[in-house]
Protein backbone atom coordinates (compact mmCIF):
# COMPACT_ATOMS: atom_id res chain seq x y z
CA UNK A 1 0.00 0.00 0.00
CA UNK A 2 1.10 3.12 -0.82
CA UNK A 3 0.75 7.00 -0.60
CA UNK A 4 -2.84 8.50 -2.60
CA UNK A 5 -4.32 6.74 0.67
CA UNK A 6 -7.45 9.71 0.49
CA UNK A 7 -8.75 8.30 -3.07
CA UNK A 8 -7.58 5.24 -2.54
CA UNK A 9 -9.50 4.54 0.38
CA UNK A 10 -12.69 5.69 -1.70
CA UNK A 11 -11.37 3.74 -4.87
CA UNK A 12 -10.89 0.86 -3.25
CA UNK A 13 -14.39 -0.55 -2.67
CA UNK A 14 -14.66 -0.15 -6.32
CA UNK A 15 -11.67 -2.06 -7.13
CA UNK A 16 -11.98 -4.47 -5.14
CA UNK A 17 -15.99 -5.27 -6.03
CA UNK A 18 6.65 -13.13 -26.58
CA UNK A 19 8.96 -11.83 -29.48
CA UNK A 20 7.65 -9.05 -31.51
CA UNK A 21 8.11 -7.65 -34.68
CA UNK A 22 8.32 -4.77 -36.97
CA UNK A 23 8.46 -3.67 -40.73
CA UNK A 24 12.33 -3.94 -41.81
CA UNK A 25 13.91 -1.20 -44.06
CA UNK A 26 16.83 -1.52 -46.14
CA UNK A 27 20.07 -0.75 -44.38
CA UNK A 28 24.22 -1.10 -45.11
CA UNK A 29 25.82 -4.16 -43.34
CA UNK A 30 26.83 -2.89 -39.64
CA UNK A 31 28.80 -5.85 -38.45
CA UNK A 32 26.08 -6.44 -35.54
CA UNK A 33 22.63 -5.67 -37.26
CA UNK A 34 21.32 -6.59 -40.30
CA UNK A 35 22.27 -6.46 -44.39
CA UNK A 36 19.53 -5.87 -46.84
CA UNK A 37 16.54 -7.49 -45.35
CA UNK A 38 13.22 -9.19 -46.17
CA UNK A 39 10.17 -8.96 -44.34
CA UNK A 40 10.19 -10.22 -39.94
CA UNK A 41 8.90 -13.56 -39.34
CA UNK A 42 8.12 -13.52 -35.62
CA UNK A 43 9.55 -16.67 -33.66
CA UNK A 44 8.87 -16.53 -29.45
CA UNK A 45 12.27 -16.81 -27.89
CA UNK A 46 13.04 -17.17 -24.35
CA UNK A 47 16.02 -17.98 -21.89
CA UNK A 48 16.38 -20.36 -18.59
CA UNK A 49 17.31 -17.05 -16.62
CA UNK A 50 16.12 -13.28 -16.13
CA UNK A 51 20.25 -12.78 -16.06
CA UNK A 52 23.66 -14.95 -15.71
CA UNK A 53 26.80 -14.52 -13.81
CA UNK A 54 29.66 -14.05 -16.65
CA UNK A 55 30.67 -17.44 -17.94
CA UNK A 56 27.31 -18.65 -17.42
CA UNK A 57 25.72 -21.05 -19.70
CA UNK A 58 22.56 -19.44 -21.50
CA UNK A 59 19.93 -21.82 -22.36
CA UNK A 60 17.60 -20.81 -25.28
CA UNK A 61 14.34 -22.13 -26.37
CA UNK A 62 12.61 -21.12 -29.27
CA UNK A 63 8.94 -22.09 -30.67
CA UNK A 64 9.65 -23.17 -34.27
CA UNK A 65 12.82 -22.79 -36.29
CA UNK A 66 13.55 -23.31 -39.82
CA UNK A 67 16.81 -25.81 -40.59
CA UNK A 68 18.44 -22.44 -42.21
CA UNK A 69 18.28 -20.23 -39.19
CA UNK A 70 21.59 -18.64 -37.23
CA UNK A 71 22.25 -17.53 -33.96
CA UNK A 72 23.71 -14.13 -33.73
CA UNK A 73 25.13 -12.88 -30.67
CA UNK A 74 26.03 -8.99 -30.39
CA UNK A 75 27.18 -6.53 -27.93
CA UNK A 76 25.86 -3.27 -28.81
CA UNK A 77 26.72 -2.86 -32.53
CA UNK A 78 29.24 -5.18 -32.58
CA UNK A 79 28.67 -9.18 -33.06
CA UNK A 80 30.87 -11.34 -30.86
CA UNK A 81 30.01 -14.43 -32.78
CA UNK A 82 27.65 -16.34 -35.18
CA UNK A 83 26.80 -19.92 -35.63
CA UNK A 84 24.18 -22.07 -37.52
CA UNK A 85 21.34 -23.48 -35.53
CA UNK A 86 20.11 -27.14 -35.67
CA UNK A 87 17.60 -27.07 -32.92
CA UNK A 88 14.93 -25.21 -31.20
CA UNK A 89 17.10 -25.63 -27.83
CA UNK A 90 20.78 -24.34 -27.80
CA UNK A 91 23.19 -22.78 -25.17
CA UNK A 92 26.00 -20.45 -25.42
CA UNK A 93 28.44 -19.79 -22.47
CA UNK A 94 28.09 -15.96 -21.68
CA UNK A 95 31.84 -13.94 -21.67
CA UNK A 96 33.52 -12.92 -18.65
CA UNK A 97 32.88 -8.99 -18.46
CA UNK A 98 30.04 -8.46 -15.92
CA UNK A 99 27.85 -6.29 -16.04
CA UNK A 100 26.81 -6.51 -19.66
CA UNK A 101 23.86 -6.51 -21.86
CA UNK A 102 23.67 -8.62 -25.74
CA UNK A 103 21.47 -8.81 -28.14
CA UNK A 104 20.86 -12.22 -29.43
CA UNK A 105 19.08 -12.61 -32.57
CA UNK A 106 17.89 -15.77 -34.99
CA UNK A 107 17.81 -15.09 -38.67
CA UNK A 108 18.15 -17.03 -42.43
CA UNK A 109 19.92 -15.76 -44.94
CA UNK A 110 19.50 -15.21 -48.94
CA UNK A 111 22.36 -14.27 -50.46
CA UNK A 112 22.69 -10.41 -49.35
CA UNK A 113 19.57 -10.65 -48.26
CA UNK A 114 18.81 -11.20 -44.22
CA UNK A 115 15.17 -12.00 -42.32
CA UNK A 116 15.46 -11.50 -38.69
CA UNK A 117 13.19 -14.20 -36.86
CA UNK A 118 13.48 -12.99 -33.38
CA UNK A 119 15.45 -11.07 -30.94
CA UNK A 120 15.63 -11.15 -27.29
CA UNK A 121 18.09 -9.51 -24.80
CA UNK A 122 20.51 -11.40 -22.16
CA UNK A 123 21.42 -9.73 -19.42
CA UNK A 124 24.94 -10.36 -17.88
CA UNK A 125 25.11 -8.90 -13.87
CA UNK A 126 26.21 -10.62 -10.85
CA UNK A 127 24.21 -8.09 -9.32
CA UNK A 128 20.45 -7.27 -9.45
CA UNK A 129 21.21 -3.95 -8.04
CA UNK A 130 23.66 -2.45 -11.39
CA UNK A 131 20.47 -2.67 -13.57
CA UNK A 132 17.16 -3.31 -11.54
CA UNK A 133 14.12 -4.47 -13.34
CA UNK A 134 11.99 -4.57 -11.17
CA UNK A 135 8.32 -6.08 -10.81
CA UNK A 136 5.62 -7.53 -7.98
CA UNK A 137 3.31 -10.58 -7.33
CA UNK A 138 0.08 -9.24 -5.50
CA UNK A 139 -2.34 -12.49 -4.73
CA UNK A 140 -1.69 -15.09 -2.89
CA UNK A 141 -4.60 -17.38 -2.54
CA UNK A 142 -4.59 -21.06 -3.64
CA UNK A 143 -3.37 -20.74 -7.08
CA UNK A 144 -2.07 -24.02 -9.09
CA UNK A 145 0.98 -25.16 -9.95
CA UNK A 146 0.76 -24.55 -13.72
CA UNK A 147 -0.38 -21.62 -13.42
CA UNK A 148 2.47 -20.12 -10.79
CA UNK A 149 4.81 -21.30 -13.12
CA UNK A 150 3.12 -19.34 -16.24
CA UNK A 151 3.55 -16.32 -14.12
CA UNK A 152 7.07 -17.27 -13.46
CA UNK A 153 7.94 -17.97 -16.77
CA UNK A 154 6.44 -14.31 -17.98
CA UNK A 155 8.46 -12.56 -15.22
CA UNK A 156 11.53 -13.88 -16.73
CA UNK A 157 10.82 -13.03 -20.05
CA UNK A 158 10.78 -9.85 -18.89
CA UNK A 159 13.94 -9.99 -18.24
CA UNK A 160 12.86 -8.77 -14.64
CA UNK A 161 15.66 -9.18 -11.93
CA UNK A 162 13.65 -8.47 -9.13
CA UNK A 163 10.08 -9.01 -7.61
CA UNK A 164 8.23 -7.55 -4.06
CA UNK A 165 5.40 -9.52 -2.92
CA UNK A 166 2.70 -6.85 -2.21
CA UNK A 167 -0.13 -7.30 0.55
CA UNK A 168 1.04 -11.04 1.47
CA UNK A 169 1.38 -10.37 5.25
CA UNK A 170 -0.91 -11.16 7.90
CA UNK A 171 -0.72 -7.88 9.70
CA UNK A 172 1.92 -4.84 9.31
CA UNK A 173 3.38 -4.51 12.88
CA UNK A 174 3.46 -8.87 12.86
CA UNK A 175 3.68 -9.94 8.85
CA UNK A 176 3.62 -13.98 10.00
CA UNK A 177 1.03 -15.26 10.71
CA UNK A 178 1.94 -18.11 13.04
CA UNK A 179 5.07 -18.80 15.13
CA UNK A 180 8.55 -19.66 13.77
CA UNK A 181 7.96 -23.20 15.08
CA UNK A 182 4.44 -23.32 13.57
CA UNK A 183 3.42 -20.89 10.48
CA UNK A 184 -0.25 -20.67 10.04
CA UNK A 185 -0.81 -22.70 6.32
CA UNK A 186 -3.78 -19.65 5.56
CA UNK A 187 -4.46 -16.69 6.93
CA UNK A 188 -5.97 -13.03 5.53
CA UNK A 189 -4.24 -9.84 4.15
CA UNK A 190 -4.94 -6.12 5.49
CA UNK A 191 -8.08 -5.85 2.89
CA UNK A 192 -9.45 -9.57 4.38
CA UNK A 193 -8.20 -11.48 1.21
CA UNK A 194 -7.03 -15.35 2.12
CA UNK A 195 -2.84 -15.92 1.26
CA UNK A 196 -1.32 -19.38 1.48
CA UNK A 197 2.14 -20.26 2.61
CA UNK A 198 2.17 -22.91 -0.42
CA UNK A 199 1.40 -20.34 -2.77
CA UNK A 200 3.83 -17.94 -1.57
CA UNK A 201 6.60 -20.81 -0.99
CA UNK A 202 5.74 -22.10 -4.67
CA UNK A 203 6.37 -18.48 -6.14
CA UNK A 204 9.30 -18.04 -4.31
CA UNK A 205 11.18 -21.23 -5.87
CA UNK A 206 9.83 -20.59 -9.28
CA UNK A 207 11.49 -17.43 -9.05
CA UNK A 208 14.43 -18.65 -7.48
CA UNK A 209 15.03 -20.88 -10.44
CA UNK A 210 14.94 -17.86 -12.92
CA UNK A 211 17.57 -16.49 -10.93
CA UNK A 212 15.30 -13.48 -9.04
CA UNK A 213 15.68 -11.99 -6.70
CA UNK A 214 12.34 -11.97 -4.09
CA UNK A 215 11.58 -9.20 -1.76
CA UNK A 216 8.72 -9.06 0.86
CA UNK A 217 6.26 -6.03 1.41
CA UNK A 218 5.54 -3.62 4.55
CA UNK A 219 5.91 -0.18 6.45
CA UNK A 220 8.64 0.66 7.93
CA UNK A 221 5.86 1.81 10.54
CA UNK A 222 1.99 0.65 10.58
CA UNK A 223 0.32 -1.03 13.10
CA UNK A 224 -2.81 -2.56 13.36
CA UNK A 225 -6.05 -2.10 16.03
CA UNK A 226 -4.76 -5.10 18.26
CA UNK A 227 -0.75 -4.20 18.27
CA UNK A 228 -0.74 -4.12 21.88
CA UNK A 229 -1.49 -7.98 21.85
CA UNK A 230 1.30 -8.60 20.04
CA UNK A 231 3.66 -6.23 22.02
CA UNK A 232 3.34 -2.98 20.48
CA UNK A 233 3.98 -0.34 23.37
CA UNK A 234 1.56 3.09 23.07
CA UNK A 235 4.80 5.60 23.94
CA UNK A 236 6.19 3.96 20.24
CA UNK A 237 3.29 5.36 18.08
CA UNK A 238 2.72 9.21 16.28
CA UNK A 239 0.34 11.38 17.52
CA UNK A 240 -1.52 14.13 15.88
CA UNK A 241 -0.93 16.38 19.04
CA UNK A 242 1.81 17.33 21.74
CA UNK A 243 -0.07 15.54 24.85
CA UNK A 244 -0.33 12.32 23.32
CA UNK A 245 -4.37 12.53 23.13
CA UNK A 246 -5.06 11.72 19.10
CA UNK A 247 -3.01 8.78 17.11
CA UNK A 248 -2.01 9.14 13.40
CA UNK A 249 -3.79 7.22 11.24
CA UNK A 250 -4.57 5.46 7.96
CA UNK A 251 -8.52 4.82 7.68
CA UNK A 252 -9.56 2.17 6.10
CA UNK A 253 -13.07 1.41 5.21
CA UNK A 254 -14.18 -1.57 7.10
CA UNK A 255 -15.66 -3.97 7.12
CA UNK A 256 -13.45 -4.35 4.11
CA UNK A 257 -10.63 -4.07 5.91
CA UNK A 258 -9.62 -5.52 8.77
CA UNK A 259 -8.03 -2.69 10.63
CA UNK A 260 -7.27 0.98 10.07
CA UNK A 261 -3.25 1.47 9.90
CA UNK A 262 -1.74 3.46 13.17
CA UNK A 263 1.56 4.91 12.74
CA UNK A 264 4.57 4.24 14.75
CA UNK A 265 7.54 6.58 15.26
CA UNK A 266 9.50 4.31 12.95
CA UNK A 267 13.13 6.02 14.42
CA UNK A 268 12.65 4.57 18.02
CA UNK A 269 14.41 1.94 19.03
CA UNK A 270 12.38 -0.16 20.91
CA UNK A 271 10.37 -0.27 17.61
CA UNK A 272 12.99 -1.06 15.39
CA UNK A 273 14.41 -3.95 17.67
CA UNK A 274 10.42 -5.48 18.16
CA UNK A 275 10.25 -5.04 14.20
CA UNK A 276 13.53 -6.45 13.55
CA UNK A 277 12.71 -9.25 15.45
CA UNK A 278 9.24 -9.65 13.48
CA UNK A 279 11.44 -9.69 9.93
CA UNK A 280 13.86 -12.50 11.69
CA UNK A 281 10.63 -14.36 11.66
CA UNK A 282 9.86 -13.88 8.40
CA UNK A 283 12.99 -14.57 7.46
CA UNK A 284 13.07 -17.71 9.35
CA UNK A 285 9.96 -19.13 7.44
CA UNK A 286 10.30 -17.92 4.09
CA UNK A 287 12.96 -17.51 1.52
CA UNK A 288 13.03 -14.15 0.82
CA UNK A 289 16.41 -12.41 -0.59
CA UNK A 290 14.92 -8.81 1.27
CA UNK A 291 12.64 -6.17 2.62
CA UNK A 292 10.90 -3.67 0.29
CA UNK A 293 10.02 -1.56 2.93
CA UNK A 294 6.67 1.50 2.25
CA UNK A 295 6.53 4.53 3.64
CA UNK A 296 3.12 7.19 3.12
CA UNK A 297 4.34 10.69 2.31
CA UNK A 298 4.80 13.57 4.43
CA UNK A 299 1.83 13.13 7.55
CA UNK A 300 2.15 16.51 7.77
CA UNK A 301 3.06 18.04 11.58
CA UNK A 302 3.03 14.98 13.86
CA UNK A 303 4.33 14.49 17.65
CA UNK A 304 6.61 12.27 19.40
CA UNK A 305 4.79 10.69 22.54
CA UNK A 306 6.67 12.76 24.33
CA UNK A 307 5.70 15.91 22.88
CA UNK A 308 8.57 16.39 20.52
CA UNK A 309 8.03 16.85 15.97
CA UNK A 310 8.61 13.91 14.68
CA UNK A 311 11.63 14.02 11.54
CA UNK A 312 10.20 11.34 9.71
CA UNK A 313 13.07 11.10 7.15
CA UNK A 314 15.90 10.89 9.47
CA UNK A 315 13.45 7.59 11.52
CA UNK A 316 13.27 6.21 7.84
CA UNK A 317 17.06 6.59 7.82
CA UNK A 318 17.53 4.74 10.86
CA UNK A 319 14.98 2.29 10.24
CA UNK A 320 16.92 0.85 6.83
CA UNK A 321 20.38 0.72 9.13
CA UNK A 322 19.17 -1.20 12.09
CA UNK A 323 17.41 -3.68 8.95
CA UNK A 324 20.60 -3.89 7.34
CA UNK A 325 22.47 -4.62 10.68
CA UNK A 326 20.56 -7.01 12.22
CA UNK A 327 20.19 -9.24 8.22
CA UNK A 328 23.68 -7.90 6.68
CA UNK A 329 23.00 -10.13 4.13
CA UNK A 330 19.67 -9.55 2.90
CA UNK A 331 19.13 -6.58 0.40
CA UNK A 332 16.92 -3.69 1.23
CA UNK A 333 14.55 -0.91 -1.03
CA UNK A 334 12.31 1.50 0.22
CA UNK A 335 9.79 3.55 -1.22
CA UNK A 336 10.65 7.31 -1.43
CA UNK A 337 6.70 8.71 -2.06
CA UNK A 338 6.65 12.09 -3.69
CA UNK A 339 10.81 11.98 -3.20
CA UNK A 340 9.39 12.58 0.69
CA UNK A 341 13.02 11.39 2.38
CA UNK A 342 14.75 10.42 -0.63
CA UNK A 343 18.08 12.55 0.30
CA UNK A 344 17.85 9.94 4.00
CA UNK A 345 17.09 7.18 2.12
CA UNK A 346 19.79 7.42 -0.45
CA UNK A 347 22.64 8.20 1.62
CA UNK A 348 22.09 5.62 4.36
CA UNK A 349 24.48 3.32 1.50
CA UNK A 350 22.24 0.26 2.80
CA UNK A 351 19.90 0.61 0.10
CA UNK A 352 20.33 -1.46 -3.30
CA UNK A 353 18.68 0.88 -5.71
CA UNK A 354 16.61 4.22 -5.19
CA UNK A 355 13.13 3.63 -5.34
CA UNK A 356 10.46 6.86 -6.49
CA UNK A 357 6.59 6.81 -6.62
CA UNK A 358 5.85 9.72 -8.14
CA UNK A 359 2.39 11.09 -8.12
CA UNK A 360 0.65 14.53 -9.34
CA UNK A 361 3.53 16.38 -7.55
CA UNK A 362 5.88 14.97 -10.38
CA UNK A 363 3.58 14.06 -13.33
CA UNK A 364 5.21 15.89 -16.34
CA UNK A 365 7.65 13.69 -18.04
CA UNK A 366 10.28 16.29 -17.41
CA UNK A 367 9.84 15.75 -13.90
CA UNK A 368 11.08 12.55 -14.45
CA UNK A 369 14.32 13.62 -15.48
CA UNK A 370 14.42 16.41 -12.13
CA UNK A 371 14.14 13.12 -9.94
CA UNK A 372 16.86 11.13 -11.75
CA UNK A 373 19.39 14.02 -11.47
CA UNK A 374 18.25 14.62 -7.82
CA UNK A 375 18.67 11.00 -7.17
CA UNK A 376 22.21 10.65 -8.44
CA UNK A 377 23.23 13.37 -6.86
CA UNK A 378 22.71 12.13 -3.79
CA UNK A 379 24.83 9.00 -4.34
CA UNK A 380 27.35 10.21 -6.94
CA UNK A 381 25.71 8.50 -9.64
CA UNK A 382 26.09 4.68 -7.97
CA UNK A 383 22.41 3.87 -7.77
CA UNK A 384 19.63 3.41 -10.66
CA UNK A 385 16.17 4.90 -9.82
CA UNK A 386 12.91 2.53 -10.09
CA UNK A 387 9.73 4.55 -10.84
CA UNK A 388 7.21 3.32 -9.02
CA UNK A 389 4.33 5.04 -11.77
CA UNK A 390 0.81 4.24 -12.20
CA UNK A 391 -0.62 4.45 -15.82
CA UNK A 392 -4.35 4.83 -16.78
CA UNK A 393 -5.01 5.93 -13.35
CA UNK A 394 -8.43 7.10 -13.67
CA UNK A 395 -9.90 4.65 -15.76
CA UNK A 396 -8.57 1.86 -13.65
CA UNK A 397 -11.38 2.56 -11.86
CA UNK A 398 -13.08 -0.08 -13.97
CA UNK A 399 -12.44 -2.74 -15.92
CA UNK A 400 -10.79 -2.38 -19.50
CA UNK A 401 -7.48 -1.68 -21.61
CA UNK A 402 -4.64 -0.23 -20.90
CA UNK A 403 -3.75 2.71 -23.67
CA UNK A 404 -0.73 1.51 -26.05
CA UNK A 405 0.49 4.88 -27.12
CA UNK A 406 0.69 6.03 -23.02
CA UNK A 407 2.33 2.95 -21.64
CA UNK A 408 4.92 3.09 -24.46
CA UNK A 409 5.61 6.52 -24.44
CA UNK A 410 6.44 6.94 -20.79
CA UNK A 411 8.38 3.95 -20.78
CA UNK A 412 10.31 5.08 -23.74
CA UNK A 413 10.81 8.23 -21.47
CA UNK A 414 11.75 6.61 -18.18
CA UNK A 415 14.28 4.01 -20.12
CA UNK A 416 16.04 6.48 -22.17
CA UNK A 417 16.41 8.29 -19.09
CA UNK A 418 17.87 5.52 -17.25
CA UNK A 419 15.42 4.41 -14.98
CA UNK A 420 13.41 1.30 -14.62
CA UNK A 421 9.77 1.62 -14.68
CA UNK A 422 7.66 -0.98 -11.75
CA UNK A 423 4.68 -2.01 -14.00
CA UNK A 424 4.83 -5.38 -14.61
CA UNK A 425 3.81 -9.19 -13.06
CA UNK A 426 1.00 -11.21 -12.48
CA UNK A 427 -0.63 -8.09 -14.03
CA UNK A 428 0.44 -4.22 -15.39
CA UNK A 429 -0.34 -1.65 -12.58
CA UNK A 430 -2.98 0.59 -12.71
CA UNK A 431 -3.40 1.66 -9.16
CA UNK A 432 -1.62 1.54 -6.07
CA UNK A 433 -3.23 -0.61 -4.23
CA UNK A 434 -1.43 -3.61 -6.61
CA UNK A 435 -3.76 -6.05 -6.21
CA UNK A 436 -6.09 -3.93 -8.31
CA UNK A 437 -6.31 -5.59 -12.21
CA UNK A 438 -9.02 -3.97 -13.71
CA UNK A 439 -7.11 -3.17 -16.81
CA UNK A 440 -5.54 -5.59 -18.87
CA UNK A 441 -2.81 -5.19 -21.65
CA UNK A 442 -4.45 -6.27 -24.79
CA UNK A 443 -2.48 -8.37 -26.91
CA UNK A 444 -0.63 -5.67 -29.35
CA UNK A 445 0.68 -3.95 -26.17
CA UNK A 446 1.65 -7.61 -24.96
CA UNK A 447 4.17 -8.20 -27.62
CA UNK A 448 5.27 -4.69 -27.65
CA UNK A 449 6.19 -4.35 -23.90
CA UNK A 450 8.16 -8.04 -24.12
CA UNK A 451 10.64 -5.94 -27.15
CA UNK A 452 11.14 -2.80 -24.80
CA UNK A 453 12.15 -4.87 -21.97
CA UNK A 454 14.67 -6.63 -24.33
CA UNK A 455 15.59 -3.63 -25.36
CA UNK A 456 16.57 -2.00 -22.11
CA UNK A 457 18.28 -5.24 -21.01
CA UNK A 458 20.35 -5.35 -24.74
CA UNK A 459 21.37 -1.61 -24.72
CA UNK A 460 21.95 -1.54 -20.65
CA UNK A 461 25.51 -0.38 -21.23
CA UNK A 462 24.33 2.96 -23.24
CA UNK A 463 21.08 3.57 -21.08
CA UNK A 464 22.14 3.01 -17.76
CA UNK A 465 25.89 2.11 -17.17
CA UNK A 466 27.94 5.89 -16.41
CA UNK A 467 25.71 7.64 -19.15
CA UNK A 468 25.55 11.36 -18.48
CA UNK A 469 23.37 14.11 -20.01
CA UNK A 470 24.24 16.40 -22.42
CA UNK A 471 23.85 20.44 -22.41
CA UNK A 472 21.13 20.70 -23.94
CA UNK A 473 21.86 24.35 -25.13
CA UNK A 474 25.09 22.68 -26.70
CA UNK A 475 23.28 19.86 -28.91
CA UNK A 476 22.17 21.44 -32.05
CA UNK A 477 20.10 18.89 -34.33
CA UNK A 478 17.47 19.28 -37.09
CA UNK A 479 15.43 17.36 -39.94
CA UNK A 480 16.38 18.37 -43.57
CA UNK A 481 13.40 17.08 -44.85
CA UNK A 482 10.34 18.06 -43.22
CA UNK A 483 9.66 14.97 -41.96
CA UNK A 484 9.25 16.10 -37.94
CA UNK A 485 9.36 18.72 -35.92
CA UNK A 486 12.26 18.50 -33.41
CA UNK A 487 13.25 20.00 -30.04
CA UNK A 488 15.12 19.51 -27.14
CA UNK A 489 14.43 18.50 -23.92
CA UNK A 490 12.14 19.09 -22.06
CA UNK A 491 9.43 17.72 -23.95
CA UNK A 492 7.06 20.20 -25.71
CA UNK A 493 3.84 19.81 -27.55
CA UNK A 494 4.07 19.15 -31.42
CA UNK A 495 7.39 18.02 -31.10
CA UNK A 496 9.75 14.74 -31.34
CA UNK A 497 11.59 15.55 -28.08
CA UNK A 498 15.44 14.91 -28.44
CA UNK A 499 17.12 13.95 -25.34
CA UNK A 500 20.77 13.72 -25.43
CA UNK A 501 23.15 11.52 -23.26
CA UNK A 502 26.50 10.64 -23.58
CA UNK A 503 29.15 8.04 -22.65
CA UNK A 504 32.74 8.40 -23.04
CA UNK A 505 33.55 9.32 -26.66
CA UNK A 506 29.76 8.47 -27.52
CA UNK A 507 26.71 11.00 -28.25
CA UNK A 508 23.33 9.31 -27.56
CA UNK A 509 20.56 11.15 -29.29
CA UNK A 510 17.29 9.37 -28.20
CA UNK A 511 14.43 10.76 -30.27
CA UNK A 512 10.94 10.43 -28.69
CA UNK A 513 7.74 10.94 -30.42
CA UNK A 514 5.73 13.37 -28.56
CA UNK A 515 4.65 15.25 -31.75
CA UNK A 516 0.75 14.40 -31.06
CA UNK A 517 0.72 14.11 -27.57
CA UNK A 518 -2.51 15.73 -25.58
CA UNK A 519 -0.30 16.16 -22.61
CA UNK A 520 2.81 16.15 -21.49
CA UNK A 521 2.41 13.97 -18.48
CA UNK A 522 3.68 10.42 -18.43
CA UNK A 523 0.34 9.61 -16.12
CA UNK A 524 -2.29 9.27 -19.03
CA UNK A 525 -4.82 9.45 -16.21
CA UNK A 526 -7.53 8.50 -18.70
CA UNK A 527 -6.12 6.99 -21.38
CA UNK A 528 -6.28 9.49 -24.03
CA UNK A 529 -2.78 9.46 -25.19
CA UNK A 530 -3.39 9.16 -29.15
CA UNK A 531 -0.70 7.37 -31.16
CA UNK A 532 2.37 8.76 -32.78
CA UNK A 533 1.99 8.61 -36.57
CA UNK A 534 5.76 6.74 -38.00
CA UNK A 535 7.61 9.06 -39.34
CA UNK A 536 9.29 6.99 -42.29
CA UNK A 537 13.31 8.39 -43.44
CA UNK A 538 13.62 11.48 -41.67
CA UNK A 539 17.00 13.12 -42.94
CA UNK A 540 18.87 14.57 -39.71
CA UNK A 541 21.45 17.32 -38.95
CA UNK A 542 23.28 17.22 -35.98
CA UNK A 543 26.21 20.32 -35.32
CA UNK A 544 29.20 18.98 -34.30
CA UNK A 545 33.10 19.75 -34.86
CA UNK A 546 34.36 16.08 -33.50
CA UNK A 547 35.32 13.77 -36.41
CA UNK A 548 32.40 10.96 -36.31
CA UNK A 549 33.69 7.69 -36.99
CA UNK A 550 30.24 5.99 -37.33
CA UNK A 551 26.90 6.27 -36.83
CA UNK A 552 23.88 3.69 -36.15
CA UNK A 553 20.77 3.65 -34.43
CA UNK A 554 18.55 0.84 -32.75
CA UNK A 555 14.70 0.64 -31.66
CA UNK A 556 12.55 -1.41 -29.55
CA UNK A 557 9.83 -0.72 -32.42
CA UNK A 558 12.52 -1.90 -35.46
CA UNK A 559 13.27 -5.31 -36.11
CA UNK A 560 13.17 -6.34 -32.12
CA UNK A 561 16.06 -3.86 -31.61
CA UNK A 562 18.73 -5.17 -33.98
CA UNK A 563 21.59 -2.38 -34.31
CA UNK A 564 21.61 -0.87 -37.51
CA UNK A 565 24.59 0.86 -39.04
CA UNK A 566 23.54 4.32 -40.86
CA UNK A 567 25.65 6.38 -43.83
CA UNK A 568 26.23 9.35 -42.92
CA UNK A 569 28.21 12.39 -44.40
CA UNK A 570 30.14 15.18 -42.34
CA UNK A 571 31.24 18.73 -42.86
CA UNK A 572 33.77 20.60 -41.35
CA UNK A 573 30.66 21.66 -38.78
CA UNK A 574 28.24 19.09 -38.90
CA UNK A 575 26.62 15.44 -39.97
CA UNK A 576 24.13 14.66 -42.07
CA UNK A 577 21.97 10.94 -41.65
CA UNK A 578 18.53 9.28 -42.65
CA UNK A 579 17.12 7.13 -40.57
CA UNK A 580 14.78 3.71 -41.34
CA UNK A 581 11.92 5.75 -39.39
CA UNK A 582 10.69 6.76 -35.91
CA UNK A 583 7.64 5.16 -34.21
CA UNK A 584 7.94 5.62 -30.56
CA UNK A 585 10.98 5.82 -29.62
CA UNK A 586 14.82 5.75 -31.95
CA UNK A 587 18.14 5.80 -30.14
CA UNK A 588 20.92 7.18 -32.10
CA UNK A 589 24.39 6.51 -31.57
CA UNK A 590 27.20 8.82 -32.69
CA UNK A 591 30.70 7.29 -32.28
CA UNK A 592 33.79 9.92 -32.44
CA UNK A 593 37.23 8.82 -33.15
Amino acid sequence: MHRGMTAFSVALVVLLLGSGSCSHNMVPDNGGGSKDSAAVVSVSLSTDKSCYHPGDTVTFTSDALPSSAYVRYSHLAKTISETPLSAKSWTWVSPSVDFQGYLVQVLTKSGSTETILGTIGVDVSSDWGKFPRYGFLASFDTVSDADIAKVAARINRYHLNGVQFQDWHWKHHRPLAGTVANPSETWTDIANRNTSKTTIDSYISSLHKYGIKVTFYDLCFGALSDAAEDGVKDEWYLFNDRNHSSRNVLSLPKPMFKSDIYIVDPSLKGWQDYFADRVDDVYSVFDFDGFQIDQLGSRGTVYSYDGRNADLPSGFASFIRTMKSRQPAKRLVMNSVSRFGDKEIAETGKVDFLYNEVWDEDSDFSDLKDIIVRNSGFCDGNLKTVFAAYMDYDKADSKGYFNTPGVLLTDAVMFALGGDHLELGDHMLGKEYFPNANLKMDAGLQTKIVKYYDFITAYQNLLRDGTSFSDESAIDVSCLNGKMALANWPPSSGNVCVLATQKDNVQILHLINLAKADLLSWRDRNATMPEPALLEFPSLKFKTLKKVSAVWMASPDIDGGVPKRIAFNQSASSVTFTLPSLKYWDMVIIEYQ
